[in-house]
């Protein structure tokens, strides 16, 4: 059975990382929950700092942490979680806790479901009881991931930003979790990475 673990962005997945970004690029397709890889990809190193100034937050961003999914068996990066520990007025309307994408050549696998499943084990790690998270309405594999996974549809709406339709789901993280438990847990590999502030 295929294992799956978060795992912190460091040097060693430099290389791996950007081709990670170069594979949505190839396949011309949008990407979301990187914590901005997509802009600073070019400079690796630069997007690390910003990864660690971003976990206490600052004037322009909230706090918040970021994650390679990795599957066991053959160490590749298959997506990423983006998750925001705190949410400003503007995010709680548009936006939400967490920002997930599973690489093109990896989708239609159910992947995204164990992606939204750690990224809710580190909301909860964090004392985040409700996650709420977004999805452009015509991304159906977004928003069914998240009704997989026990998310209420909770308002459809004009995203401001960019004009696009969009749908907001919340999560009971602690039923969601217990509820999902015996379906995700022997999925996930174990690491002791969460870090409480």
């Amino acid at each position: 059975m295929e294992k799956f673990y978060f795992e912190e962005p460091t040097i060693k997945r430099k290389e791996e990382a950007i081709l990670y970004i170069k594979e949505f690029h190839k396949y011309n397709s949008i990407i979301h929950g990187v914590s901005g890889l997509d802009r600073e990809y070019e400079n690796y190193e630069e997007w690390l700092i910003n990864l660690e100034k971003r976990k206490v937050g600052n004037d322009k961003h909230v706090p918040g942490v970021a994650f390679f999914l990795i599957r066991e068996s053959d160490d590749k990066i298959i997506g990423m979680t983006s998750i925001r520990l705190e949410l400003n007025d503007q995010l709680r309307e548009c936006g939400g806790h967490i920002g997930y994408s599973i690489r093109p050549l990896e989708r239609r696998k159910g992947y995204n479901k164990i992606n939204l499943y750690l990224g809710l084990k580190v909301c909860d790690e964090y004392g985040i009881d409700e996650a709420l998270l977004d999805a452009d309405l015509d991304n159906k594999g977004s928003w069914k991931t998240m009704e997989a996974l026990g998310g209420k549809r909770i308002k459809e709406y004009i995203d401001p930003y960019d004009g696009s339709e969009s749908v907001k789901y919340s999560f009971n993280i602690k039923e969601v979790l217990n509820k999902y438990k015996d379906i995700y847990e022997p999925l996930v590999k174990t690491c002791k990475i969460y870090k409480k502030k």
